[in-house]
């Protein structure tokens, strides 16, 4: 292995660049920005366990079939757990992982860098496991806070209706615009990921 070669895999995971460069850091910032304020908006209280149901998965399915695990991951986690401070702080630390869980695997499976230019099987493989992250994740956390009952009764929510169209708008953005976004972008894209 050549040394460049060397130092690209110490810059990279599975080609996408570590956040090392202020292009990567800087779209991490706005799309973990994006993820808040959509967890912000109409935040539908679940009295039974003190949670949320909302609109953020939006945000990180899509930064993650966009970007790919790393943006995915961080932007998604960050952006979530940040809303969470504010409305549900118990659920603040648990959001960090599970979200951020959530946008790497789905970043990890799409794998933008190599499959933007159509909807593909990756895409929604990618929904499914990233939305039973956070259902699941969401489960547990809830089993343990709030006992079998309360854990039930919100996961019904996260997973028709947080999870349905979290994954019918990424299935519509995968649709019609991530491949326009990556392909007028090469400037930005090439400090996210290697093209392949």
């Amino acid at each position: 292995m050549s040394e460049i070669e060397n130092t690209m895999e110490f810059k990279t995971f599975e080609g996408y660049f570590r956040p090392t460069n202020s292009i990567v850091l800087s779209i991490i910032a706005i799309f973990a920005a994006l993820t808040s304020v959509l967890t912000f908006i109409v935040p539908i209280t679940i009295p039974a366990t003190n949670g949320y149901i909302n609109l953020g998965d939006i945000g990180v399915m899509i930064t993650g079939s966009l970007f790919g695990p790393i943006v995915g991951g961080l932007a998604g986690g960050i952006g979530s757990a940040f809303t969470d401070l504010f409305l549900a702080p118990v659920y603040a630390i648990p959001t960090l992982i599970i979200k951020g869980l959530e946008g790497f695997f789905i970043g990890l499976i799409a794998n933008p860098r190599k499959n933007y230019h159509k909807l593909n099987y990756r895409d929604i493989l990618a929904i499914l496991v990233g939305g039973s992250i956070m259902v699941f994740g969401y489960f547990f956390v809830e089993l343990l806070l709030y006992g079998l009952a309360g854990a039930l009764f919100e996961s019904i929510f996260n997973g028709a209706i947080q999870f349905g169209l979290a994954a019918l708008a990424t299935i519509i953005f995968n649709l019609t615009f991530r491949k326009n976004i990556i392909t007028n972008l090469p400037q930005a894209f090439n400090k996210i990921f290697i093209f392949q």
